[in-house]
């Protein structure tokens, strides 16, 4: 009979399962995602290693590498091991079935489910177990390497008298220990109690016993595990009260141990640490007691023991104890206290003189003369005039300078007896937002580096208020002599660039045309290898890597190429300071970077959060500057370290720097070979190296309280000082910190420092003023110095002396004469110099108007004791403070000054037409609809040229013998 069933014959399709061609194609994408996956991560661990080898820092991460994976997979297997054993164990001492309950029955169906799968469910949970407490440990790296290379410090806590390093080093370690511990108890007891209730070892509704004799043995053990690490975790609190942070009333954020931490805290752990251990053993008893009668009882005894004891009892000794007699209670410890923030900042040598604020000379002529020798002024302030470098010197708009310039020491080149001289210095970096047509090849090929230095003296601007350029133009040239120009990095330079292979890359353009070059150096990591290039243009996402034409022998991609990627890239154990600067060096362009060393685990040390304590008007406009450390909060720092990076071949140089820090040597022995000797630091870059701002800025904030020694004082808060706000802006941030050659009225010359101003809390009168020798070469290196003003006189403060200059009826008419029209005012940084017994401020000001868009200086505000002076030049404003001109004055840092006399009839003609172009141009600043700029620089340009007529006239006189000496 014939097959009626109907339809074809042949193999028949399940309903609802893929056909084997749509197996085969979800199968083939299913494994081509994994590889994919595979790949990505392998691109982003082979770019990284491929990077560190090229930076011939390859040691450092192979050392995190392997100690990462070592703890991966010991911390990992732990785990796993704990939480599969209890699992397993808890299996083994499942009671025989018996007669089912209600609660068993319904389980039942459960234990059927997953019974072809327990083997496979017990690994899967051991892995996330592992997987997720490996990859815990690994983060821990740092501490582990701090643990198992830590150096003593030689230095005791007073409370224990361990070593310090024990804080540093070693209780991070254990309390991590310690935390994994109870997570692991946490995760046993959790599996065990689960699979015991599974199997029936536990009974929540069923009749009879609630537990197996097995199981309570079992779960009492892990519980008396649990318990016995509690102890361990109330002694170690003991030793953790020596860098517990507080909040104390009397001084803020507090650490280490107060009275009641002493006299309450300190013997409750001890008293909560034995009835732990009575409790841990109870528990570990049940094991032949088989009831929980007695453990549950200790545990509650711990509990409330731990509310009495660590709770109560101290509140009662703080109430009833402290409070009636806070300051003698306290003292003991704030002294403890005092002692070793000092120590732990580096502020325990700071020298505190008391300071009149008054001037004990009355002869004018001295007073102007010492001004002179007080300070080399800095007029040029370097967060103001980038813009101005960058319309004189910018050349081409694919350049671009720092919104913040910096200040160094370079010789001036006057003869033999060059003095170093303070100098405003940025270099020409690529800026690819300039460039003509934006594209791949262009943006990564064509326009890869910077070029050149620009320099100019800090103490004196030209007749138009511009900067004097000892070194400017393209190339540069000046003052720095040969160097190599080309700047591959630097601090704006944030993309990569593919250089030294086929295409050429533009190198500068003068008056011949466009010049191109190619990347000599040995920079950057090769792309040759075409696995090399896969794993690029995976890891940055740009496919064009792969197959691009540009790229071929020779090829280098050049990346992590700021100075503060690089130097953090290659030592992440330090904290970089915010304001990395350029300095020529041996004819090469150096990065200095300042590096630091911290730790929050300095017993007694009060603790400071590094973003915070170094924020100021500057770092507020620009967010790069921000330091953070490893740890949110520090209480001890060090500059261990300075740190260099080549312009233009990007190598990582790192130079200890403090010998003495234990924290260096134990990152020393963790990363052997990475950190050069001080004693490798050339003198050529001796001489730029100076003192890190970000490091004065954390100190000067601990100043604000610690310069006080004497407990009773310090809980008085009679004494405690505040960083003024920035009076040019109206950020309402701290006033920056200043570079300046100055003399303190204990130094015979003058020191290239670092300076601040303190004001009493809540007002704004001056109450000290501080200083610290930045300069590296020198034996005072490093040494604070505080100026304290007396508390029964008032000095003003910053913000005072700005509102004088302000409110003062004719400087006040001068500066809205300067802002007539479109024209806008900046004031620059407000210079404090202490000048025989009396503080002498200079504020330099600049006007950007008639058209220009760069700030030109245009006067100067200086004030002394009361006496206020608004000139067009620095030396003019002195000598109307002072009523008297200096006996020997240097040349005028700015404006102009009434022209000689001269017997030669030349020269009278062109002095004549110099004081016409002078009057002039000061009408044309007091015009009646407010200053003609087009008309001032015409007469600023008349004025110049007159001068040279008159200069080349006297000359000639005097090379033919018939001039006279004006």
């Amino acid at each position: 009979m014939p097959d009626r069933g109907g339809g074809p014959t042949g193999p028949r399709i399940r309903a609802g399962r893929p056909s084997r061609g749509a197996r085969t194609l979800l199968l083939t994408l299913g494994v081509l995602a994994v590889l994919g996956m595979a790949f990505t991560m392998f691109a982003g661990f082979w770019t990284d290693w491929l990077w560190y080898r090229s930076v011939h820092y390859s040691s450092v991460f192979t050392t995190m590498l392997w100690t990462k994976i070592g703890l991966f997979f010991v911390f990992g297997l732990l785990m796993a091991v704990a939480v599969g054993l209890n699992i397993w164990i808890a299996h083994r001492l499942r009671p025989p079935l018996s007669a089912m309950s209600m609660e068993q029955q319904s389980l039942d169906r459960y234990r059927m489910g997953i019974a072809p799968y327990k083997k496979w469910l017990l690994l899967a949970v051991t892995a996330l177990v592992g997987l997720i407490a490996g990859a815990s440990a690994a983060g821990q790296w740092r501490t582990w390497l701090m643990w198992v290379n830590g150096v003593p410090f030689h230095q005791k806590d007073p409370q224990f008298h361990l070593d310090v390093s024990f804080y540093a080093f070693d209780l991070p370690w254990y309390r991590f220990l310690l935390g994994f511990g109870f997570a692991a108890a946490i995760l046993c007891l959790i599996a065990a109690a689960l699979t015991h209730y599974l199997y029936g070892g536990l009974r929540v509704t069923s009749p009879g016993a609630r537990a197996t004799a097995a199981a309570t043995g079992h779960l009492s053990v892990l519980l008396g595990i649990f318990v016995a690490l509690k102890a361990v975790a109330y002694w170690l609190d003991r030793y953790g009260l020596a860098v517990k942070s507080s909040d104390f009333k009397a001084t803020g954020d507090w650490t280490g141990l107060r009275y009641v931490d002493a006299n309450a805290y300190l013997p409750a752990k001890t008293i909560l640490f034995c009835i732990a251990v009575i409790c841990a053993l109870l528990f570990f008893a049940t094991l032949w007691r088989r009831t929980w009668q007695l453990p549950v009882i200790g545990f509650g005894l711990m509990v409330l023991s731990a509310i009495l004891i660590g709770g109560l009892y101290p509140a009662i000794v703080q109430k009833f104890q402290v409070q009636p007699n806070e300051q003698a209670k306290e003292a003991p410890y704030v002294q403890k206290n005092l002692k070793a923030t000092r120590e732990a900042y580096g502020i325990d040598d700071a020298k505190v003189t008391e300071y009149s604020g008054q001037s004990t000379t009355k002869d004018k002529t001295t007073l102007r003369n010492d001004a002179n020798d007080a300070a080399s002024i800095r007029i040029m302030d370097p967060n103001i005039v980038s813009p101005t470098f960058q319309q004189l010197q910018q050349m081409k708009n694919f350049y671009g300078f720092p919104t913040n310039l910096d200040v160094d020491r370079y010789p001036a080149k006057d003869g033999k007896n060059a003095k170093a001289q303070d100098t405003v210095i940025g270099l020409r970096e690529l800026n690819l937002d300039g460039i003509p047509k934006n594209n791949w090849i262009n943006d990564h090929f064509r326009y890869t580096h910077g070029y050149g230095v620009v320099a100019a003296k800090g103490t004196e601007a030209d007749d138009q208020g511009q900067p004097v350029f000892t070194e400017s133009d393209m190339p540069s040239t000046g003052d720095l002599g040969t160097y190599e120009q080309r700047i591959y990095y630097g601090e704006k330079t944030t993309t990569y660039s593919i250089v030294g292979g086929p295409q050429k890359e533009i190198d500068y353009t003068d008056n011949s045309g466009e010049k191109t070059t190619s990347y000599q150096g040995e920079s950057g990591v090769n792309l040759d290898n075409p696995v090399n290039r896969a794993a690029y243009a995976v890891a940055f996402n740009e496919p064009q890597i792969l197959y691009s034409g540009a790229i071929g022998k020779g090829s280098r991609i050049l990346y992590n190429r700021t100075p503060k990627e690089r130097v953090e890239a290659v030592a992440p154990w330090l904290t970089i300071d915010g304001d990395a600067y350029p300095a020529v060096v041996k004819g090469r362009i150096q990065w200095i970077v300042d590096a630091y060393t911290t730790s929050n685990g300095y017993p007694y040390s009060s603790r400071t959060t590094l973003g915070d304590t170094t924020a100021d008007s500057l770092t507020a406009a620009n967010n790069n500057r921000a330091v953070v450390a490893q740890q949110n909060q520090v209480n001890y720092i060090r500059n261990s370290v300075k740190a260099t990076v080549d312009a233009y071949t990007g190598e990582v140089r790192l130079y200890q720097w403090d010998t003495q820090d234990p924290v260096l040597k134990t990152w020393m022995k963790a990363f052997p070979g990475t950190v050069k000797q001080r004693s490798a630091i050339s003198p050529d870059l001796m001489a730029h190296l100076r003192y890190p701002q970000d490091l004065f800025k954390v100190q000067r904030e601990l100043l604000t309280r610690y310069h006080v020694t004497d407990a009773q004082t310090f809980l008085t808060g009679s004494e405690v000082w505040q960083v003024p706000d920035d009076p040019t802006n109206k950020s309402g941030n701290a006033v920056p910190p200043y570079y300046l050659s100055t003399k303190m009225p204990d130094q015979s010359q003058q020191a290239f420092s670092l300076s601040t101003t303190f004001t009493p809390n809540g007002r704004d009168n001056l109450s000290a003023f501080m200083t610290v020798d930045a300069e590296a070469g020198s034996s005072d290196y490093g040494k604070i110095r505080i100026l304290k003003l007396p508390t029964s006189t008032t000095v003003d403060g910053p913000k005072q002396v700005q509102s004088q200059f302000n409110s003062e009826q004719d400087i006040a008419a001068a500066i809205r004469l300067l802002k007539g029209g479109d024209s806008d005012i900046e004031y620059g940084n407000l210079l404090t110099v202490p000048l025989d017994g009396g503080l002498l401020y200079v504020e330099p000001v600049y006007v950007r108007g008639g058209g220009l868009k760069y700030p030109l200086l245009r006067k100067v505000l200086v004030t002394y004791e009361g006496k206020t002076a608004f000139e067009n030049t620095l030396d003019e404003a002195l000598d109307k403070v002072f009523g008297t001109t200096a006996s020997t004055t240097p040349p005028p840092q700015t404006g102009t000054t009434h022209p000689p006399t001269s017997s030669n009839p030349t020269v009278q003609q062109a002095l004549s037409d110099a004081q016409k172009a002078f009057d002039a141009g000061q009408q044309a600043l007091q015009g009646p609809n407010g200053p003609d700029w087009t008309a001032y620089d015409k007469a600023q340009k008349d004025l110049k040229a007159a001068l040279k007529r008159a200069a080349d006239a006297e000359a000639k006189a005097g090379r033919n013998g018939t001039g006279t000496k004006s």
